[in-house]
Parts: C-alpha cells; structure tokens; sequence
C-alpha cells in the first residue's frame, strides 16, 4: 500500500507556519502544523488529543495561544 501525502516539499509551496483555512476543524493549528512539518494531518491531531488528555492545561494554553498569533493560510 502506498501512501501518498497531500502536501508536497516542493519549492512552490510556502514553508512558513501558519493556519490553514483550507483543512481546519476547529482554528486550522493542526492542519497548519501538519503542512509546515509535511506530516499527514490526521497524525498531527491525534498527537493533539493525546497531549490534550496528558497535559490539558498546558496544551489548551498553547492551542488558544497559537490560534491567535499563526497567520491565516488564505492572507499570503
């Protein structure tokens, strides 16, 4: 089985982070995580959760934090 990533690591992509508006489920963090670092975003948001239910505090903190500093995807 070959899987296949939607994201690419070609030059044309920007590889800044940021939010992505296109794949967001709540604020866009994850998907913006998932993009910049290449990773699948379903990955990204299971790690969320897991740190979410190990550190809640910690992890809702961050997330709230990151939701209002990364740029929106759709303002570049």
């Amino acid at each position: 089985m070959k899987y296949e990533r939607e994201y690419s690591a070609s030059p044309s992509i920007s590889r800044s982070l940021s939010r992505d508006c296109d794949h967001k489920k709540v604020s866009g963090v994850c998907g913006g995580i998932a993009k910049h670092f290449d990773l699948p975003r379903v990955v990204v948001r299971i790690a969320a959760i897991g740190a979410l239910i190990m550190l809640p505090v910690a992890t809702a903190v961050a997330y709230v934090v990151a939701s209002m500093l990364l740029p929106d995807s759709r303002r570049r």
